[in-house]
């Protein structure tokens, strides 16, 4: 519930800097171009998540887990909007975020499969809440890597990736 209210703050209360909309007309980001919502990780160990884009915003909480996937969904300046799979989010600088992919399993106990087909042998299991490396994606299907362990898992088990996302 407090993040809820937290969430619901931020959206109302933005301490009077302008916001950048959060997609232009075109869905890309008004400072990198880039495609906006898109999933990116932390980069850092640790990042202040900010009521607004700038160090003059209050922090809400901290992001304490490197490499856990974020959705950036606005762009002002060097800052980023960012939501967390909770819903709950708010303004982390650029520098803290990192472009590789990595998805949460969201399933526990879930069977990565040797290939993306549902008859395939299973090659690991991964609990409820382990972060893994983002690789191919197919229509249904992501290859993820964790612990040194990689195989295929159905994107409905995860979040980070689009439901229509693509990858090589």
């Amino acid at each position: 519930m407090l993040r809820s209210l937290k969430a619901l703050a931020l959206a109302l209360v933005v301490g009077g800097a302008p916001i950048a909309a959060d997609a232009a007309s075109d869905g890309r980001g008004p400072v990198t171009n880039l495609p906006l919502p898109r999933f990116v990780s932390m980069k850092a160990a640790e990042g202040n998540v900010r009521r607004g884009p700038s160090l003059s915003h209050r922090i809400d909480w901290v992001y304490v887990r490197r490499d856990m996937p974020l959705e950036i969904t606005a762009e002002y300046g060097h800052w980023r909007r960012v939501r967390d799979r909770d819903g709950a989010g708010g303004w982390l600088h650029y520098a803290l975020l990192s472009g590789s992919r990595t998805v949460i399993v969201e399933k526990d106990r879930l069977v990565v499969l040797a290939r993306p087909v549902p008859d395939a042998p299973g090659v690991a299991e991964f609990g409820l809440g382990v972060i893994a490396a983002l690789g191919k994606c197919l229509p249904d299907w992501c290859e993820i890597e964790a612990g040194g362990h990689s195989g295929w898992a159905p994107k409905s088990a995860l979040w980070g990736v689009g439901r229509d996302e693509l990858r090589d």
